[in-house]
């Protein structure tokens, strides 16, 4: 899934790159597992912008992706691999031997024809998926339940991957791509492999329109505001800030600890943001 680069005509296409999707084997999604998606542009349900910085873009419809892999021993085969405006990974269409047809998230190396199936006497290989505790040790997994039975919450854009570190009682730890370890419960089900679309991560999108075709709105810096807009706000010229970076509504940012999660932090063996 090599990225793509282009002659500089102009400044937009001087440091563009994209991705070649040379992958893609179909441009037609599957349409019973299509659905109507309304854009919420960063609003709560009184129409409150509560999100800044979203709003445009171009109109998608929602691929229904199967994260909870809940068809165990039942063989599927990878029909085709397709594109996802949803999301960073590319995703795959199964055929289930009983007729049934599924999206996935596509692993790293599955490639069209392949078979895969789910369910604990599955294979530990890649894009089957099992529950922890018959998972060996060391296996890179992604798409990991959290909660048994409710599917993939976590590891799921391109690229990324987990490391099973070790199993104890009811749990076992795992590494995430933060570099937290976190224990989860060897009941929950995860799959093997590495997410796809490698090279996400480099591209560049080279101009701010292509920003805005993704429903990203620009983002303006405190500092060139007046001061009732913004803390940082004010001054003749050019200054700085003259204060700890904080929000538009002065709450501290850059390093602020938000979280107050105390059941899903009891679980967070190393803390990504330890040293």
């Amino acid at each position: 899934m090599p990225l793509r680069s282009y002659k500089p005509t102009s400044a937009g296409l001087r440091s563009m790159t994209r991705s070649t999707f040379e992958e893609i084997t179909t441009t037609q999604p599957h349409k019973p597992l299509l659905e109507p998606q309304t854009r919420g542009s960063g609003r709560n349900n009184a129409g409150r912008l509560t999100v800044r910085h979203r709003g445009g873009g171009e109109k998608q419809h929602y691929r229904i992706i199967d994260f909870k892999r809940n068809k165990p021993g039942v063989p599927a085969r990878l029909a085709t691999i397709e594109y996802d405006p949803n999301r960073s990974a590319r995703i795959g269409l199964l055929h289930y031997r009983d007729g049934e047809k599924r999206y996935l998230l596509l692993p790293n190396g599955l490639k069209v024809g392949d078979l895969i199936v789910s369910g604990p006497e599955a294979e530990a290989r890649v894009g089957n998926a099992l529950p922890i505790s018959n998972i060996p040790l060391g296996t890179t997994i992604h798409n990991i339940e959290l909660v048994p039975g409710r599917g993939g919450q976590i590891v799921r854009s391109a690229g990324t991957s987990a490391q099973l570190l070790a199993k104890e009682g009811d749990y076992a730890q795992v590494r995430l791509p933060s570099g937290e370890v976190r224990r989860v419960s060897i009941r929950c089900m995860a799959t093997i492999g590495q997410v796809s679309n490698l090279d996400h991560e480099n591209q560049n999108l080279g101009k701010a329109g292509r920003a805005r075709h993704m429903g990203q709105r620009p983002e303006v810096r405190g500092v060139v505001m007046n001061p009732r807009d913004h803390p940082h706000g004010g001054g003749e010229g050019k200054s700085p800030t003259g204060m700890p970076p904080k929000t538009p509504w002065g709450k501290p940012a850059m390093g602020y600890r938000t979280r107050r999660n105390k059941l899903s932090g009891r679980l967070i063996v190393r803390s990504r943001t330890r040293k």
